[in-house]
């Protein structure tokens, strides 16, 4: 039996205001719905290890979800980071810090991590994906060009894979490529299927 139809007994809610999380999970044929939205200050302590604080926050946004989870409903929720060396980028807040987050990763390596949180009203369950990627040397010229007019304020680091970036200035990636655009695909309907049919069960 495939995935989608064994998940046809739940209700799969995902809390994400992501447009390519939504797509992502669209193109695996689960049926979902888009929760409501609603307000999670997105902040973790100092004490946090750099790769720990996607799937910190991922947990998080579940526990802020407003609504009381009924018996069959899955909340997914999940938190995508970019890490190079032993700094978090998270979104930038102008063009210029976009700017300068690329040039940052401009010629190096840094990973990105998307942890994600399965909550059901008895329990829950979280899991991080990690893929490593690879820049070109940027030039200042690219970089202008890519931010003023893709405005990628809303992502991670600054870049978004699937964009005019991602195609001429990615030399490598190593792990899930659907994990950097910030959902591991492959890996949630694994854990998904683990999830319902290994774990003890509220009904």
């Amino acid at each position: 039996m495939l995935l989608h139809d064994k998940l046809k007994a739940y209700n799969i809610i995902l809390a994400s205001a992501s447009p390519r999380r939504r797509e992502l999970l669209k193109a695996t044929g689960i049926d979902y719905r888009l929760a409501e939205k609603f307000e999670c200050e997105e902040c973790y302590p100092a004490s946090v290890d750099v790769l720990d604080v996607a799937p910190y926050l991922s947990r998080l946004k579940s526990h802020a979800y407003p609504t009381t989870l009924r018996c069959n409903d899955i909340l997914i929720t999940a938190d995508t980071t970019v890490v190079l060396g032993n700094k978090v980028l998270g979104k930038p807040a102008s063009e210029e810090e976009a700017k300068a987050m690329i040039a940052e990763l401009s010629g190096k390596e840094h990973s990105v991590v998307t942890g994600v949180t399965l909550r059901m009203a008895d329990r829950e369950h979280t899991f991080a994906s990690v893929s490593k990627v690879r820049f070109a040397e940027l030039s200042a010229e690219q970089i202008a060009y890519y931010v003023e007019n893709y405005k990628p304020m809303d992502k991670a680091g600054a870049y978004g894979i699937q964009e005019w970036i991602g195609y001429v200035g990615i030399e490598s990636i190593e792990g899930s490529f659907y994990n950097v655009m910030g959902l591991p695909v492959q890996r949630l309907c694994r854990e998904l299927e683990y999830f319902v049919e290994m774990l003890p069960s509220c009904y």
